[in-house]
């Protein structure tokens, strides 16, 4: 078997005449949080239903575990979970028969199948919960369930869309907790999610996608440190001269005025940081402020998409 939870060998999906997945690659390892990024009608969810095996690839194959899902899509099935982001919730059953309808349907018996049940519902904190009707639950314990109902086979890879859309801001951080506790136990998570700021704290690595096509992949780390910077300078005085000052030095891109202060692309290093200050100041400039913020996955992400649609 492949030392790969996931990988996506150059995979191209076509309906019509557009291309809604073309050539994509990636991979993701045992452990590693994936996120899977891209604007809508970017082909995410194609990609997700290609690698769940509910769509085939016109070309391109993919292998979980090191299973192909072209070759042997019953044995992929079994090697992952995946988590719509809209899913049959039977509202007239309780947490336990929906559960416990999955778990036979998984082909669990007996007492497997209660132990099975049972862990899953320790692990999202769904106990309490086991006799209420679906329909009175909220939407974070609904989305608990919908994990659950998928960790039951105990799958190698976790593919969940938009699992934390809707929810409150509590929710969120216990999911967040939840996925990264199933990473610790060396499960992969492919997940896409259209919440980047919380994406930076929970992902190790991200795909971007757009119109079809791979935009940027790598280790969220590395891809933020190598984000282009974006400086703030707050200066006293007339603050068009002070752009127009500051868009004539090197190194600077994309001089914009925001909120009262001069934000401005700034492609070097600290040294040519220090050497464009004093230059301000020797034109007469007075800075009150003069500071980089601080690039992010969402900076990573606009720097690497366009807008595009198909």
């Amino acid at each position: 078997m492949s030392s790969l939870a996931l990988e996506v060998r150059g995979i191209t999906k076509i309906f019509g005449k557009t291309k809604a997945v073309d050539n994509v690659s990636f991979s993701v390892e045992p452990g590693e949080v994936c996120g899977f990024l891209g604007p809508n009608g970017a082909g995410k969810t194609t990609t997700m239903r290609i690698i769940s095996t509910l769509d085939l690839p016109d070309r391109g194959d993919v292998f979980v575990d090191g299973v192909s899902v072209i070759e042997r899509a019953r044995e992929v099935r079994r090697r992952i979970g995946f988590m719509p982001d809209s899913y049959g919730a039977y509202s007239a059953t309780t947490v336990t028969d929906y559960l416990d309808f999955f778990a036979r349907a998984h082909g669990l018996r007996g007492k497997e199948r209660s132990s099975t049940i049972a862990g899953v519902m320790d692990f999202t904190a769904l106990h309490s919960m086991q006799d209420k009707h679906i329909d009175a639950l909220s939407k974070g314990m609904k989305q608990r369930l919908c994990l659950a109902k998928t960790l039951l086979h105990d799958p190698k890879l976790l593919i969940l869309d938009e699992p934390a859309a809707g929810l409150d801001p509590r929710a969120r951080v216990e999911l967040r907790e939840l996925v990264l506790a199933l990473a610790d136990t060396g499960k992969a998570v492919l997940l896409s999610s259209h919440i980047l700021t919380e994406l930076d704290e929970l992902c190790d690595s991200v795909v971007v996608i757009e119109a079809g096509s791979l935009q940027a992949t790598g280790r969220v780390d590395q891809m933020v440190s190598e984000a282009r910077a974006e400086m703030v300078l707050r200066v006293l005085g007339d603050q068009e001269q002070a752009l127009r000052a500051v868009a004539e030095m090197p190194h600077v891109s994309d001089t914009k005025l925001v909120k009262g202060a001069i934000a401005f692309g700034f492609s070097a290093g600290e040294e040519q940081r220090a050497e464009l200050l004093v230059a301000l100041i020797e034109l007469g400039l007075k800075p009150v402020d003069f500071s980089a913020r601080t690039t992010n996955l969402e900076d990573v992400f606009l720097s690497v998409t366009k807008g595009t649609v198909q």
